[in-house]
């Protein structure tokens, strides 16, 4: 892991020097999710790239090394870094306006994510209760014999609730194989035998048991949707309460870049959540999960790495 780590480490230096701040540190503690790095102060001036021979012809960047730096910068930095990503967003417009759009509106919605409102317990009313309504339920590591621990438990039970609350919604349970001792348990398959012995008609449950990554469950599920599902047009996400706005951010930025317009694409319309004793995740955690979903898996999961204590995961597949 130490080649990980130093990779990493390597990238937060690197912003510390193009941000020209004074300070720059990482704070570890005992909360392995806590792990925003904040800078030390406020950024006087928007940050300059290094002056070059001007002799020398310039040559444009590649998009996915100028969406790392963008999704990286404000992962690491948040509201200090907003110049140098509109830097960035103005030279990824030279290339491909089309993308800029969307990572622009992508961006906007993450500097309000943490404003989501949380619905505890049970949706609110006035969704459609029709199977243009999809609930998609959150997994969360498997013990390591397969079984459920208590908190994939407490969000089956607002599921639940959810379910009964708009019978005619489809819903769909998502994650993946996370039992050390028991391959062929799946986040998702616990789930849906769960529902199904509470009552909840089989036909209902779509199962999505591929994912590892709140990223992999947002592209696998609307991937499923679109080529199954297609009448799908609105989700509400299904999680403890603290996954809430990643979940949301994740979701809609899937859907935001592989749609064909904005008309056409599935949106998340709502939430419920289980009130979670503890939990947090990061801004650099959300950083990790829009990069993976740009198509960097590798660069992802070295975040991941470094931030969460995932070591014990199987391997990521490519996308």
């Amino acid at each position: 892991m130490k080649s990980k780590r130093n990779r990493i480490i390597s990238v937060i230096l690197m912003l510390c020097l193009v941000f020209g701040l004074a300070g720059c540190k990482g704070q570890k503690t005992s909360d392995a999710e806590n792990v925003t790095p904040t800078p030390e102060k406020e950024q006087q001036a928007e940050p300059t790239p290094e002056n070059k021979d001007p002799g020398q012809p310039v040559t444009k960047r590649s998009k996915r090394s100028i969406i790392d730096e963008m999704l990286a910068a404000y992962g690491a930095f948040g509201d200090i870094s907003k110049n140098r990503v509109n830097t960035l967003l103005t030279e990824l417009k030279e290339i491909d306006a089309a993308d800029e759009e969307r990572w622009e509106r992508i961006v906007k919605l993450w500097q309000s994510i943490d404003e989501t409102p949380v619905n505890f317990d049970c949706l609110p009313d006035g969704l459609p209760d029709t199977d243009e309504l999809c609930l998609v339920a959150l997994g969360f590591q498997l013990d390591s014999d397969g079984g459920m621990l208590t908190e994939l438990k407490e969000r089956l039970k607002v599921l639940y609730k959810c379910a009964n609350q708009y019978p005619n919604a489809l819903i769909v349970c998502t994650g993946g194989g996370t039992a050390l001792n028991n391959p062929e348990a799946t986040e998702a398959g616990k789930m849906a035998e769960w529902l199904i012995a509470k009552g909840i008609a089989p036909e209902r449950i779509i199962v999505e048991d591929k994912s590892l990554t709140t990223a992999q469950n947002a592209i696998n599920t609307l991937a499923l949707l679109h080529e199954k599902h297609p009448q799908v047009k609105q989700l509400a996400i299904i999680s403890s309460d603290y996954h809430i706005p990643t979940g949301v951010l994740v979701f809609e930025a899937e859907s935001m870049l592989h749609s064909e317009s904005e008309e056409a694409r599935v949106k998340v319309v709502s939430n419920a959540a289980w009130k979670a004793p503890a939990g947090t995740l990061s801004r650099m955690f959300q950083a990790g999960a829009l990069i993976e979903i740009s198509g960097n898996i590798e660069t992802a999961f070295d975040i991941y790495y470094e931030n969460y204590d995932i070591h014990e995961l199987p391997p990521l597949d490519g996308r």
